[in-house]
Order: structure tokens, then sequence, then C-alpha cells
């Protein structure tokens, strides 16, 4: 006897109802909702034919509108007559026979007013009669219950296997050669170009797109002149990995609001001086960015900004006021306006900034260059013994220290030697190789001792290199502050490069495309890891339109400029390693941590106050926790790790194509039982949510006030030989001046102070991690009281961070005008709120 089924799928509208692209808007959709012709549903058996073998016929129905409410949502029905012996339903196809695209959020079906099974969807589908030709008619929808491969219901093994083959395409696609730009390769980004003709996946949409044959940088041959290579201003990607509507408006409208509040200094600059590299005239008129905004310019002036910030003229003249033209005061400078001139406060941010990836322990001394002196110069540092002993006021002997583990350094001497001559020979900008050397205190804090600042040789000057330390004398205490704002320019490249761009945003991609082509929607993996991928692709299409591209904002307002990515590229090689991308792994490379099972965590820090470590090791753990618990669930032995065919791929795929170059290096770990594999998948989304938020959403409140963390140095020390006897003598005359011609311009400044704001906001549908908006899609008991635990794990750790927070005995987190420590803090409210770990590289 049939059953009588119902199903209700739902449809989602777009922002504030602006319906264009999700309710019918031509006669034809009109006229298909009219006669219930716009949504075609089936029905898949989990199970085989009893008989044949083969899959049974699908119970198809066409859906017709039934709600329209204005509320957010579409709602259509369908009925189905299932006959008896169906058996389980396991997925539904869905075809769209609209003429325009729409995002189906999930398909509930009941049985006789009773529940019977949820899919939950959240995919845009595409419509069958597209323009695109490629596009397929059907998509897929399993059931939220997730199958490792070889646990498939029989009825559905050959529509997951369809389903990926869809997804990566046959292999044969060339993209013709038009403005489109349907595709990107990122595996380029490291290292690895794909130049086989392939197709691209389109991760969790319906269309597939050819990867192009590509010519050795990656980009798109040229049909009419096939060794052309042309640029274009937009980067693809899939449908499903776009912002939500609600993420798009908000991001959209706080870039404007960001971008006003750049764009009034640059006119300003601009009309003053057209060479656009006017400093700063005085602090007050700093300040003046976050007390009292800044006017608009006459209108007749507006053409100048054209070269600067295109398409903002008519925003500017007819936009939204003043109001959006002044500078929330960041988090720091609203707890002590003059923190940024205190050593003590440059020594706490290397531990409780937003770059905490960099400080290292000294373990031996002289401190040595790696690289070759024949080329750089010689190897060994001029920090001596005699400088440190004395700024540590003769209490202990260097070798004393480095015994106790009481010196750190901020090394930036290696990695940016071999640029100094390259990025001199560009305008208004300078560059050293740097060493930072820090003394810890007996009441935990460090002492800033000295700052080593080096240019290599040329085939016309010696190597030079000078030691600065904290003095009393005038002249000097002028010159610790130079050599200190240098040092902070070089740790913002470091840390918008390597720690942010390479290590989060850019590591994250591969597994991203590997999992979307690999791994079935039905894979108990995929489910898992799904969350922690989510706005990464387009936030990364993003910075590669605006911030990484060549002539972007990186390579116009910091220190490396238009070698960004070559060093980025260049740290890639010599520095990343899967395994060293936990915390844990990070901190012990580093010195700053050593293995001790007797220890919480495991590890004994080699300084206990150390915020981001303290509190980052309790994510780690729940992490760790949550992810045993629920790899324990689908893997009881070793044999179902190694003999799961989709995972291998995925990892494969992750080493010899996201990593090509690395894919024979013996630190990748197995997947061979689950215990590797718990490990390895904590490492991913430790890096995609903790990772990414420790060294993002502090941007503003650290950056914000760009005194406290210039982006680039743009002048050379005056005490550099040959020494300008000019500049020497306007250093002497004006030492405050030579300091603000040192810092970025106006237009590199605000520019910069704007994308930071950006950056550092919270969406209001931000997903965080161990939220409620990405509890389990299933409904199995174990990964659901796993899941429990873990959100009642992190409300704890939240509650562990405030109590810290108010110890006054961690002086690096508590203490008058000190920013307490909140970026380890799990949850926040939409805004700059300098906490909150989101899922996923969001933003």
């Amino acid at each position: 006897m049939a059953v009588r089924v119902k199903a209700v799928a739902t449809i989602k509208v777009t922002v504030g109802g602006i319906l264009g692209n999700l309710r019918p808007s031509t006669a034809v959709g009109n006229i298909r909702d009219l006669i219930g012709r716009s949504l075609f549903l089936e029905l898949v058996s989990s199970e085989l034919d009893a008989k044949t073998g083969t899959e049974k016929q699908t119970v198809r129905s066409y859906a017709h509108k039934v709600d329209d409410d204005d509320h957010g949502v579409v709602t259509y029905e369908a009925d189905f007559d299932v006959p008896a012996g169906f058996g389980p339903i396991g997925a539904v196809i869905v075809t769209n026979e609209l003429r325009q695209e729409m995002f189906l959020e999930d398909v509930d079906l009941t049985a006789d007013d009773s529940a019977l099974l949820s899919i939950r969807c959240n995919s845009w589908v595409q419509p069958k009669s597209g323009e695109d030709e490629g596009t397929p008619a059907k998509r897929v929808f399993f059931a939220n219950k997730p199958y490792l491969p070889g646990q498939t219901p029989a009825g559905l093994k050959a529509y997951r296997q369809r389903d990926l083959e869809q997804k990566r395409g046959n292999g044969r696609g060339e993209r013709e050669a038009d403005d489109r730009v349907y595709d990107y390769d990122v595996y380029n980004d490291l290292g690895n170009p794909e130049n086989d003709a392939g197709k691209r996946p389109v991760l969790g949409g319906s269309k597939q797109f050819p990867y192009p044959r590509r010519c050795r940088t990656g980009r798109p041959r040229s049909k009419k002149d096939p060794n052309s290579e042309k640029r274009s201003g937009n980067v693809y990607v899939p449908r499903d990995e776009a912002f939500s509507e609600v993420k798009n408006l908000q991001f959209s409208l706080k870039t404007l609001q960001s971008v006003l509040h750049a764009a009034v200094p640059a006119v300003q600059s601009t009309i003053i001086d057209p060479t656009r590299n006017q400093p700063f005239p005085s602090f007050f008129v700093i300040d003046k960015l976050f007390e009292d905004g800044v006017v608009l310019p006459r209108s007749q002036d507006l053409g100048l900004l054209n070269s600067i910030v295109p398409r903002l003229l008519e925003l500017l003249r007819d936009g939204p006021g003043d109001k959006l033209l002044l500078f929330d005061a960041p988090a720091n400078v609203k707890k002590d306006k003059f923190a940024w001139l205190r050593d003590e406060e440059f020594a706490r941010e290397t531990l409780a900034g937003v770059n905490p990836y960099a400080i290292e322990l000294v373990r031996e001394f002289p401190l040595k260059s790696k690289l070759d002196p024949a080329v750089y110069g010689p190897a060994e540092s001029a920090i001596t013994a005699e400088v440190l002993e004395k700024q540590m006021g003769n209490v202990m002997t260097v070798a004393e220290a480095v015994r106790q583990k009481r010196l750190f350094m901020l090394d930036y001497h290696d990695l940016f030697l071999p640029y100094v001559h390259k990025i001199r020979a560009l305008e208004h900008t300078t560059m050293y190789g740097s060493r930072t050397i820090f003394f810890l205190t007996n009441d935990g804090t460090l002492r800033l001792l000295a700052i080593e600042l080096t240019w290599p040789a040329s085939l016309s000057q010696p190597q030079w290199r000078q030691v600065f330390t904290p003095s009393t004398d005038t002249t000097k205490s002028w010159l610790w502050r130079m050599a200190k704002s240098h040092v902070r320019a070089h740790d913002a490249g470091h840390h918008e490069l390597i720690s942010h761009w390479l290590r989060t945003h850019c590591a994250v991609e591969p597994y991203i495309i590997a999992a979307n082509r690999q791994l079935s929607e039905m894979h108990p993996i995929y489910q898992l890891l799904r969350p922690h991928f989510r706005y990464t692709m387009r936030i990364n299409a993003l910075a590669r339109s605006a911030l990484i591209n060549a002539g972007g904002i990186i390579e116009l307002s910091f220190s490396p400029q238009k070698y960004s990515m070559e060093l980025s590229s260049v740290a890639y090689d010599k520095l990343w390693r899967f395994d060293m991308e936990t915390l844990p792994a990070d901190l012990v490379r580093r010195g700053m941590a050593e293995e001790d099972p007797n220890a919480e965590h495991g590890l004994k820090l080699a300084i206990k106050d150390y915020p981001f470590a303290n509190d980052g090791l309790l994510i780690w753990e729940a992490i760790k926790s949550w992810v045993q618990a629920y790899v324990a669930r689908y893997y009881p032995d070793a044999g179902s790790v190694a003999g799961d065919a989709e995972l291998q791929a995925f990892w494969t795929e992750v080493r010899t194509k996201g990593h090509g170059d690395k894919k024979d290096e013996p630190w990748w770990p197995k997947l061979d039982t689950p215990e590797n594999l718990a490990h390895t998948l904590t490492t991913i989304i430790w890096v995609a949510a903790a990772h990414h938020a420790a060294v993002n959403f502090g941007q503003y409140d650290f950056g914000g006030y760009f005194p406290n963390r210039p982006s680039i140095a743009r002048t050379k020390m005056p005490v550099e030989e040959p020494v300008d006897a000019s500049a020497m003598e306007k250093f002497l005359d004006n030492p405050d001046q030579a300091l603000r011609e040192c810092f970025p311009s106006q237009v590199q400044a605000t520019v910069v102070m704007a994308v930071l704001d950006v950056l550092s906001t919270h969406s209001t549908d931000e997903e965080y991690l161990g939220g409620p908006e990405t509890a389990p899609w299933n409904n199995d008991a174990a990964v659901q009281a796993a899941y429990t635990r873990f959100n009642a794990q992190l409300k704890k750790i939240e509650g562990v961070i405030d109590g810290r927070n108010k110890d006054k005995k961690l002086k690096n987190r508590c203490g008058a005008g000190i920013l307490p420590y909140q970026l380890m803090k799990p949850f926040s409210e939409p805004g700059v709120t300098g906490k909150g770990i989101p899922n996923s590289t969001s933003i």
C-alpha cells in the first residue's frame, strides 16, 4: 500500500525582501509558479531493487508555492505516493525549473503528519534553463545521516559517486578566452601551479567550470594569442562559497564607511602634495582622526581622489555625512593614549598583542645569522654580552640568562635582509634586517634591552649595522624611538604576510578544495569540517582583488611593498610545515614551551604569563577533545581509517596538489589511525578558527592608532653611515617631525586604518566555534552529546579568561591602562570587539 509523503521545501529570500533572484520576476516564472511547475522533486530510495539489483525508480512530483510571507522565506510543497517496499528515503533530487537561481535551505518530509526526514541543503540551486549549457539539470541532496564510503546504503552508492564526479569534472574542459573569470588556481599561491586542463569543482554548487590551460604564472591563456596573459579584476568563487546576503550587505556597508574614513585624508593630502607622501603635520592631527573627524574637501577638488579610491566620488559628494568620517578610537587608545611610547607596552604586545607568533627564546649566544657571510656580511650579531648585561642592570651574565631561559627575541634579520637593497631601491621607503632582545624579569614581564638594525654590503658601501638601547640621553632616546618604529613595521609586515595571510587564509584553501573534490557531503569528516570553511574562499578572493594584488593596499602601505607576496612565498618555502601548525608544536619550535608530561596541557611555558599561549591551549584542548570524540564515533580502529578511500584521497590531494612542492616531506602525518586522524583534523580546525582569530580580530585595537603599529617605516635612521648631514641636522632640530616622517604617510596610514577596521569586524551572522548555529546536523546521540560538552567547555573557558584578566599577578594582561587579553574568548557580539573565535577564516 502506498504511503502519502509530503515534502516542504524552504527557499530563502534576499535581504530586506528584495526578491529579484528568489521569487519569480518574469512572466515565464509567474506562469510556472501558477501552474506548479517551478520546482521538481524526486525521492531516492536507500535500497536497490531486490530483483534487478539496480537503483529503484525515483518517486517524482512538482512542488507548488504555498507561502510567500515576506519574512525571509518562500515555501513550496509537493505530495508523493511512495509505493510499498520503496525503503527508507535517502536523498532528494531537486530541479529548478525557473530562470533564476534559488537558495534552498532545507526539505522536510512528513508522512501522516509525522516527521519522517529532514534534509538540510543550504545551497544555491541553479536554473535548469540557465544560459550556461554546462549546468547540470539536477542536484542531489542526501539525508543528514553521515556514512563512511563503505557503509553507504546500496541505493545511494552510485548517487554518492556521481555527485563527487560531477563536482570534480571530467578533466577535459577548457575555458573560452573571454573576460569572464570562473576559476582561480589557489594552489598557485602555494608554489604549485596547475598546468593541466581540467574542471574546477563547484563547492556545493551545481555548475562545472573548467580549469583553463595555464601559463607558468597560472593565468589563463587567450585562444587568440596563446602566449599572452590577461589579468581580470574578478576572482571566481563557487556560488556556495560566497558571502550570505546578510554578510555581504554588512561587509559592503562597513567597507564603504571605512574607505570613507580613509578617503578624506587621502584627498586632503593629495591637494597639498600631488605625490601623496605627506606625513601627518603633527600628532594633534592624528588625534583629530578619532576626536573631531575630518572635513570634506570642496567638491571641485574631489577629482583628485580618482587615482586613490576610485568609484567613490559620488559617494563622497552625496554620502551619508560627516559622521562616517570619524574613526572610532581603538581600544588601546581608550585605555592609555600614550601606551605606544612605553617600552613595556612594546614588549607586552609580543605576548598579548596581534602577532604573538613571532617571539622566540634565545637558545644560544652570540646571535648568528644563517645567511651567507660572503654576500650579507659577518654572521655574528653586533649585540654583545656587554650591551645586554648593562641593560639588565648586571644582575646576571648573558650566559646565565640564556641558561635560565630569560632572553627572548624578535628575529627579523635573516627573513628581511635579502630584500633590503631591493626595497631601498623603491621610493619613499627603507628597510633593515632587525633583531630585538628582551629580558624576562622576576615579575613575569619582558624588559626591552636592545635593537640591532642592519643592512648588507653593496657594490658601493660596506655593511652597516648599529645597536640601539634605551637611554636617558635625549638624542639616543629619540633614536631609540625611531628604531622601535622600524621593528614595529617589520613586525606588522611579518604579521600580515606570514602569521595572518600565509598561515591561515592561504594555507586553509587546499583543505577546502580537496574536501569538496574528494569527500562526499555524506562523509562524516566533510560534515565536521564544512563549518570551518565558511566564507574563506570569498574573503580570499576579495583579498586577491584589493589587498595582496599588485599595486594593492599591502604593496602600497607595508614595508616589503612590491616584494610582499614574494616574501610571503619565501617564508612558506622555508618555514611552513603542517606538523608545526598545531599550537603546542609551534610553541615548542619557538622555544616558548617544552614538553612536560606533568605540566598542564603537557607543556611547560618558558614565560608563565603568556596570555596567547595560556588561553590558546585551553581552546586547543577543547577542540581536540571534541574532534577525538567525533572521530571515535565513526572510526573504531586503524583499519577503518586506512580503508576510507574518500578520506585518503582528500589527504593525498592536500599534500600532492595543495602543497605539491612539499609533498615528499617526511613530516606529513599519515592518516592511518583514529589518533592521527583526530590530530590532523584538530590542526585544521585550530588554524581556520583560533589561529586566525588570534591574529585578526585585534588588528584595529592594536593597529588602529598607527604609531603603535606603523605598517611601514619610510626613512632611514639618521645615524646610518654615510651620515646625511642635512637629515641629521633636521633630526636634531625637530626629532618629533623626523619620527612622523618615518611613519606611514597620511594616505598609507588612513587606508590601513580603514582596512584594519573592516577586518576586525564581526558580522551579525557570524558563526562561532562551538556555537549553536553549527551543531551537528544529524541526530546521533553520541555526536550531539560530545558537541554539547564542547559548547559547555568553551563557555567555561570564557569565565577562566575573564578571571585571568582580573588577576593582578598577571601583569601582561591586567594593570593600569592595560588592554585585557580577550582574543581567545570564543563568543562575541557583532562589531569590533577584540574577542570571538569564528568557526572559519571568514574575514
